[in-house]
């Protein structure tokens, strides 16, 4: 009866932990749609990303829309000059807004993922990416309610 009770407690406080705790490798880093994370000594060039809220209740990122080669790394160094926290998150449409869903489910849910950074107002940091593939691919802030306020951008990446 013990041993039963000590795995159903195990159990429950591993889902319990996934629900509230971090998410991080899971998702198979060593290539995305996007691309894969970058290395600091292979930047070619760096954008500054500026999160914020506007005085009409609008989040935005600037600039909200960033062109990129094919094979570039980006040093994206971003800063949250705004009053809340907020994110970056760096990824395809489906799989930002599958991973929004999941953030609306545990928005407790904290990030170890490198393709993405979280910031408390007033504070920077940044995420080195190269972007491999081309294509059509956002960014976007995906605590619960900062994407539908207007928290998000584009990425094109071109061909070489």
């Amino acid at each position: 009866m013990r041993l039963a009770l000590l795995a159903t407690a195990l159990a429950l406080s591993a889902s319990a932990a996934y629900a509230a705790g971090t998410h991080s490798g899971g998702h198979g880093y060593d290539e995305m749609a996007v691309g894969r994370p970058g290395k600091a000594e292979h930047v070619d060039r760096t954008i500054e990303v500026v999160m914020r809220e506007t005085d009409d209740g609008e989040m935005v990122f600037e600039p909200a829309s960033l062109s990129v080669k094919a094979g570039e790394t980006i040093r994206f160094e971003v800063k949250n000059s705004g009053e809340l926290e907020h994110e970056f998150v760096l990824d395809h449409h489906d799989k930002l807004m599958e991973h929004k869903a999941l953030m609306e489910r545990f928005p407790e849910m904290e990030h170890d993922d490198p393709n993405s950074i979280r910031l408390a107002e007033k504070t920077g940091g940044e995420v080195i990416w190269t972007f491999s593939n081309a294509g059509e691919f956002e960014f976007g802030c995906l605590i619960p309610g900062h994407y539908d306020a207007g928290m998000k951008g584009s990425v094109t990446v071109s061909a070489n």
